[in-house]
């Protein structure tokens, strides 16, 4: 067992306060790449006001080799300087948080130039569409509940650094109703123009598979699909992969289930 505010990982620590805590204890520092020449762990930073969260969160993902929590922060306005500073791959975002929310601080983020690797997936106890819809425009990757499991957390973590986008399946039915329900707010495009593998893709995508998915269905490489899915943005004009599943169900390649 680790010693309290220490992560499982040897050398890391994320000591249990609200301010912005690096891996050394100290601002500005940035995890170097692997020292043995190898891919270097995903960076995570924690973004949540209450601490045994933060503690739990930081358990799962340093258990992870793949993985490493590279800060914390108690709240929005420390968050940004967290990820100022240790520039992460992907945040966990709370949303209600004090001094600053979880969605400005998404906005912010979102909208800094020096932060364009840098994806924030917001992970809630509440599944309110206003909140869905308002981490969407603040530029959020994902939107999760605090109930996943820890190894669809992973999952998430690893996709949403990939560039996918991430939702919780009943929040992901809900959202897609309600973009269906407003013409207005979507761009339809249509299904002409697209190649019979990139509509089997779409339809795919539609059903929530992911890109490893779709390439083990289809028996094709992930860097296959991940071109298929880039032309599919650019010829149905959608800004991503969100937009994509709407797209599908507009276009009658997937339908709601009886009863979600």
């Amino acid at each position: 067992m680790t010693a309290p505010g220490r992560t499982g990982r040897p050398g890391g620590t994320t000591p249990d306060t609200a301010g912005v805590v690096t891996p050394d204890g100290s601002p500005g520092a940035v995890p170097e790449a692997a020292a043995d020449g190898g891919e270097r762990p995903i960076r995570v930073l924690l973004v949540d006001d209450q601490p045994l969260l933060r503690r739990s969160l930081a358990m799962v993902i340093d258990h992870d080799p793949g993985l490493t929590v590279v800060g914390q922060a108690g709240d929005g306005a420390d968050a940004l300087a967290a990820v100022r500073a240790a520039r992460p791959d992907v945040v966990l975002m709370d949303v209600r948080m004090p001094v600053l929310d979880g969605i400005q601080a998404t906005r912010r983020i979102c909208a800094d130039p020096h932060l364009a690797a840098t994806r924030v997936l917001v992970l809630s106890m509440f599944e309110l569409d206003e909140y869905v819809h308002e981490a969407l425009r603040a530029g959020a990757s994902g939107f999760l509940l605090k109930d996943i499991q820890p190894g669809e957390l992973i999952a998430a973590i690893r996709r949403a650094h990939s560039g996918e986008a991430l939702f919780a399946p009943s929040i992901l039915t809900r959202l897609v109703e309600h973009y269906l329900r407003t013409p207005a707010v979507r761009e339809p495009a249509p299904v002409g123009g697209l190649t019979a593998r990139e509509v089997e893709i779409l339809a795919l995508v539609g059903a929530g598979l992911s890109n490893g998915e779709i390439a083990d269905h289809l028996t094709i490489s992930v860097k296959t699909v991940k071109t298929h899915i880039s032309h599919l943005l650019a010829k149905l004009g959608a800004r991503d992969r969100v937009h994509l599943v709407i797209a599908a169900y507009d276009h009658g390649l997937v339908t709601p289930r009886a009863g979600a």
